[in-house]
């Protein structure tokens, strides 16, 4: 436990949580943050959202009201569990009641409320993250957390199996948060435990597994982590993969899009279906893929006119999978930063007055037109183009 001041933590002392927390007895600490805003300010992290956790002693009825009462907006977005989100200015506060687990199932839990803050500190899932701050900027900590956020440790409270028992999808959080908290460095009871739960979690929800996955393939630093959890068998990636990641990665990328392209390769709509991925991340994906084949045969004027922006990262995907020498990725790279393209200059209209039809035909022919343009350099102008028109 230990009463040190969040002095310097912006969004608890922004007008808007202040506001939250007195409504719902801030003052008396019978509501305080929780969790990761508590966590990273400890660490000396800025917060990239206004978003923040909050646990009470007060039922959510009782929240629901009290906001109500102080003009808060208030949304009930899992009140069978004790949670109500509310919102004032910029600001989302979810406040959850304190609560203790009557059973669970590893997917969700039947819980009880309650008022014992060590209680509640103990169903959680990290010590990093049971850690509370009252109004006042009074650091709770009653399981020893704060010390193992300030070096990086992230470890299951309590009985790690217990822990991943409860809610399996524990095993991803454990490898996210080593990779964006813990430096890549594992816990070996928190990983032992995760070793051995591995063959234990094919009832999880595709969606939650996915949502877990790509939120660290959006971190900066990764590859350690993937390697680790390819290990065990919790996410199975040949050596070439691995590979690949870690070239990309030493390259300063960490785009989620091209890392997915990297790990899917030409298994991406299988990927899509296992981790119900959305069609813009899978779209991405997909271009960078495509553009990265074009680069891989230097045909960077193509790669720039059908992928645009995907080009980029394009070329950084071809260089880490080819494992491409320094100077053949500076030579592409302005190759493609030099290209202007321009609109292609023939048009079906164009086909037309040459007396061809509309249909595939002339899909096709202007396919081809199109195709010649690019090997230009996008030099052939529409007359030289309609002059090599096929009849």
């Amino acid at each position: 436990m230990s009463g040190d001041p969040l002095g310097s933590a912006e969004w608890l002392w922004r007008a808007e949580t202040q506001a939250i927390l007195m409504a719902l007895d801030g003052g008396k600490r019978r509501t305080r943050a929780v969790g990761g805003a508590v966590r990273d300010a400890i660490m000396g992290r800025q917060r990239e959202t206004a978003d923040i956790d909050m646990a009470t002693e007060l039922l959510p009825e009782d929240v629901i009201e009290r906001a109500r009462a102080a003009g808060i907006a208030f949304y009930p977005t899992g009140i069978e569990h004790g949670t109500v989100t509310l919102k004032l200015g910029d600001t989302l506060a979810e406040v959850t009641t304190l609560r203790r687990d009557v059973e669970t199932d590893g997917r969700r839990a039947v819980v009880a409320f309650g008022t014992d803050w060590v209680e509640d500190a103990r169903r959680r899932d990290f010590t990093l993250n049971a850690l509370y701050c009252a109004a006042d900027g009074t650091l709770f900590d009653p399981l020893g957390g704060a010390e193992d956020a300030r070096n990086g440790i992230v470890r299951f409270i309590g009985d790690a199996a217990q822990r991943i028992e409860e809610d399996g999808l524990r095993v991803y959080r454990f490898f996210r948060l080593s990779a964006s908290h813990g430096g890549e460095q594992f816990d070996a009871t928190s990983l032992a435990a995760c070793a051995a739960a591995v063959t234990q979690l094919s009832h999880l929800s595709r969606e939650r597994v996915g949502g877990e996955v790509l939120r660290m393939l959006g971190l900066p630093r990764i590859v350690r982590t993937l390697g680790q959890m390819s290990e065990i068998g919790l996410l199975p990636l040949p050596a070439a993969t691995l590979a690949a990641l870690a070239a990309y990665e030493k390259l300063g990328g960490q785009s989620a899009a091209t890392r997915l392209a990297l790990i899917a390769g030409d298994r991406l709509d299988a990927v899509k279906v296992e981790w119900r991925l959305s069609k813009d991340m899978v779209g991405a994906a997909r271009n960078i893929a495509a553009s990265a084949e074009l680069l891989a045969d230097d045909r960077v004027a193509e790669a720039a006119y059908r992928y645009g922006e995907a080009a980029v990262e394009g070329l950084a995907a071809a260089a880490a999978s080819g494992d491409w020498v320094q100077a053949r990725l500076a030579e592409a790279a302005r190759a493609l930063a030099a290209i202007v393209v321009p609109p292609f200059p023939v048009s079906g209209h164009d086909l037309a007055g040459l007396g061809i039809a509309q249909g595939p035909a002339m899909g096709e022919e202007l396919a081809r037109l199109e195709q010649a343009w690019i090997e230009s350099g996008f030099a052939l102008g529409k007359a030289e183009l309609l002059g090599l028109v096929r009849p």
